[in-house]
């Protein structure tokens, strides 16, 4: 990463650890006052609207979670854990779906006809 792109990284990160909205005008001050030289007005806007709207604090913790994968994980984990029998027939019905799926073999296609 360049300079600029740490000076901007690191800017829009204490606003959000401050609750505060992060905007260019801001991201730029923030840089200035941290005396951080030639860092040109289009890396503030590009980050700022790169973060518009976004919870940087959500977007941080979830960094490793795989797009979806654990909450459904931690979802099934959550339901043994209660002891619900939902948990159980879960897996179950998953298998009957591969199971539904037919092969090549079975409709009569090969490799090799």
């Amino acid at each position: 990463m360049s300079t600029a792109e740490l000076a901007c990284a690191y800017s829009a990160l204490i606003l959000a650890d401050d609750g505060v909205e992060i905007t260019a005008d801001k991201i730029q001050s923030l840089i200035t006052a941290a005396n951080v030289a030639d860092i040109e007005p289009i890396w503030t806007s590009l980050f700022a609207k790169a973060l518009e709207g976004k919870d940087v604090k959500e977007i941080l913790t979830n960094v490793g979670s795989g797009g979806g994968a654990a909450p459904a994980a931690a979802a099934a984990a959550g339901g043994a854990a209660a002891g619900g029998d939902a948990a159980a027939e879960a897996p179950k019905e998953e298998a009957k779906e591969e199971e539904k799926e037919e092969s090549d073999e079975d409709m009569g296609f090969g490799l090799f006809d």
